[in-house]
């Protein structure tokens, strides 16, 4: 009978400690208070102070505005889940942080919120919108606003294997007035993704954490809501259907049918594109390049940069390779590349102390292919192994800052090269400006300012092995199925924290800082991307039909084309943050939300220290190998030491001869500067491009270490598309 009464009172203890008293987690209160109408001024003035022979001469009626679309709060539940204090969050940071720390932290122009629509409630929802409104109502001037917040979300569709995945995009709308927007957003029907539900001992955390109890609690309530709201019917127009349940998508061409149907302008942008963390080895953009999953009016920018790396470069190498009938193979270690499924086999190998060669190579081959099986869970697939052991690999050892696990397939520049050719006399391309944003998981837009807070700014988290790990030592691979394992060991946590860096930016050109009009410039990709800094970026077609024509855009060229491209550094930063900052946030709030640190520039700005052009001409037929099209660099220039800028001009003399379309981009890159996770894993080299150790800074890493290290920042160019005359 005791022992009976003990059961009873544990699983009563459980059950109280898993859902406590939870309460609903609204969308928190906007500070009320615009910018100082001498502070939003400054922006442009440090543009005009500019010399003319940097600033595009014909251009200044076009001022440079900076930005972030791409902004999760904890009504994300990925977000919430890395709120938790076990896990190294700081609590929760609902819609209203975003918005304050996008006009008081960041001194944003502007800036999107784009919550994981899988999780997002219809109550959720209207919240948001709330939010939004609230936010933008702070500014008295619509014309001229201090900041400008645009509603979102992100449909976030991973698919098990490579002929399943076509990604996340976000979702931006122009409007957010009664009446103009969605009822609901629109997730991509993932049930492993609606909530968050931690491993059975992480929902003791309570009394692991009994100050923070509260926390968990409600993000457990949190996910009862969502657990508790209906999916919407399938089949059913969305005008149609009932206001109380949670809509979706399970391909591009449902999303954008449904966001059709409400008929509200809207911009679809896919994001994390290389990214292995989530795409699986092999995944390819050109899944999505069709009649139907590709909406060439809607679906015109793409993400390139973000907090989880660069997803510029393609490579010519492979994660794993098929023979003709489609069995996949482990690729051998190349001096760029070793895929992740070969460094399985030599950590099996390096435990065969005990077994005769053949038996030791059998289990390499297993652990190989063991690891292709499991897809972005191959890390599972041999247990103890530290993040040590794997090295270097899945990453691009020659790419600025890559995604962990980077898939070629899934660049930018694989993304303007390939065609589809289904309709030989009309074939398909993708043409679409490129942007960064943040992808901040902590509400932080444009966190990118400084380079600081590695599990603060940046979204890696504690490593907390009761929660997460890959169990004990043994001497042979495990199989597993990717879509058996619960969510949290899916992912490779631990070793994605030395990747993470802080966001990037995108950058519109636009006559002023009205809502639409910068929702124009985003429309017409006269947009630039930046790995964070404020970099200064101008990139024109000289002689175009109709004169000088900005990045972005589509023109038919019947002369040698001729290019102009002007780029000035980024501000340094000073320490803290300006004075009204915290007169208008209170210290309190000032330390919770921007740490401390705000966009704080000096008057000393940083040299850019040369220019190169990307040409890529666009296949012309699918038998056109990618890697021959794609020219990187085409032209490179070194800039002479000059804070004023670099301007630099150059024509190619070639695309007359050459009778096709050919895309040109620019890469503005700064002097070497610290950056947060600047060295990712800390390959040291085994000198034949190799590596023989990795440091992995942020593993373990206490808080407070930001594991600095020099990168050179950068801006790219959204590309110019010249089409020869018919």
């Amino acid at each position: 009978m005791r022992r009976a009464n003990a059961s009873r009172l544990g699983a009563l203890l459980v059950f109280v400690a898993a859902t406590g008293c939870g309460e609903h987690q609204g969308p928190g209160q906007v500070t009320a208070e615009a910018l100082p109408t001498t502070r939003v001024a400054a922006r442009l003035e440090r543009q005009a102070a500019l010399p003319a022979a940097v600033r595009p001469h014909g251009r200044a009626n076009k001022q440079i505005l900076f930005g972030d679309l791409h902004v999760h709060t904890t009504f994300s539940a990925d977000a919430f889940a890395i709120a938790l204090p076990l896990l190294g969050g700081e609590g929760v940071h609902p819609p209203a942080d975003a918005c304050d720390f996008a006009r008081y932290c960041a001194d944003l122009d502007f800036w999107s919120i784009n919550d994981h629509a899988e999780g997002i409630t219809p109550a959720h929802w209207q919240e948001t919108v709330d939010s939004i409104r609230a936010c933008n109502a702070v500014s008295a001037d619509d014309q001229d606003p201090d900041t400008v917040a645009f509603l979102g979300w992100e449909w976030t569709q991973v698919g098990n294997t490579p002929e399943q995945h076509y990604g996340h995009k976000n979702v931006v709308l122009r409007e957010f007035g009664p009446g103009r927007v969605p009822r609901r957003p629109i997730q991509a029907i993932r049930p492993e993704f609606t909530h968050m539900e931690l491993p059975f001992l992480a929902r003791l955390a309570p009394f692991a954490d009994w100050e923070n109890r509260q926390t968990y609690w409600d993000q457990q309530f949190q996910n009862a809501q969502v657990a508790d709201t209906p999916v919407c019917a399938e089949g059913v127009p969305t005008r149609d259907l009932p206001d109380d349940c949670m809509e979706g998508a399970r391909t591009p061409e449902g999303l954008y049918a449904k966001l059709d149907e409400w008929g509200f302008d809207h911009l679809v942008i896919p994001h994390g594109t290389t990214w292995g963390f989530n795409a699986p080895g092999g995944a390819r953009l050109d899944l999505g390049l069709n009649a139907k999953d590709h909406d060439p009016a809607s679906q015109r920018l793409l993400e390139i940069y973000s907090g989880h790396g660069n997803a510029e470069e393609y490579r010519r190498w492979r994660t794993f390779l098929r023979d003709e009938a489609g069995t996949p193979s482990c690729p051998a270690p190349t001096e760029n590349y070793l895929a992740c499924c070969w460094q399985a086999g030599e950590i099996i190998r390096g435990r065969c102390a005990d077994v005769d060669d053949a038996t030791c190579e059998a289990r390499v081959e297993t652990a190989r292919h063991n690891y292709l099986a499991a897809g972005p869970a191959g890390f599972q697939t041999v247990p103890g192994a530290s993040v040590q052991e794997w090295l270097d690999c899945g990453q691009c050892r020659d790419c600025f800052l890559p995604a962990n696990g980077h898939v070629p397939m899934m660049s930018g520049q694989y993304g303007i090269a390939v065609g589809n050719f289904d309709e030989p006399s009309a074939p398909l391309h993708y043409r679409m400006g490129f942007i960064g944003s943040s992808d901040t998981h902590r509400a932080r837009a444009g966190n990118g300012f400084k380079e600081f807070g590695l599990r603060r700014s940046a979204d890696a988290t504690l490593k907390n092995s009761r929660f997460m790990g890959t169990g004990d030592v043994t001497a042979e691979s495990q199989a597993v199925v990717f879509s058996e394992l619960p969510l949290q060991k899916r992912r490779d946590t631990e070793r994605q924290a030395s990747l993470y860096v802080t966001g990037g930016l995108v950058a519109v050109h636009a006559p002023s800082r009205d809502r639409n009009e910068i929702y124009d410039a985003l429309e017409a990709r006269e947009v630039y991307a930046t790995s964070g800094d404020r970099t200064l970026l101008w990139f024109d077609l000289l002689n175009g039909p109709r004169g000088r024509t900005p990045m972005g855009s589509e023109v038919v060229q019947t002369e040698v084309p001729r290019f102009r491209v002007s780029a000035t550094g980024a501000f340094f930063q000073k320490p803290g943050c300006p004075d009204f900052v915290e007169g208008a946030l209170g210290p309190d709030r000032l330390q919770r939300l921007c740490l401390g640190e705000c966009y704080h520039p000096s008057d000393q700005r940083k040299q850019i220290t040369r220019i190169e052009i990307v040409r890529i001409r666009p296949q012309t037929g699918a038998d056109e190998d990618i890697a021959d099209l794609i020219d990187d660099p085409w032209r490179r220039f070194d800039c002479e030491p000059d804070t004023a800028g670099c301007m630099v001009e150059f024509e190619d003399s070639e695309f007359l001869a050459l009778g096709r379309t050919a895309a040109y981009y620019a890469r503005a890159i700064q002097e070497p500067t610290p950056a947060v996770n600047g060295a990712g894993l800390g390959c040291v080299s085994d000198g034949n491009g190799g590596c023989e150790e990795v440091t992995a800074c942020a593993v373990g890493a206490l808080e407070g270490e930001d594991c600095l290290a020099n990168i050179e920042e950068r801006a790219w160019s959204s590309p110019i598309w010249l089409d020869p005359a018919p």
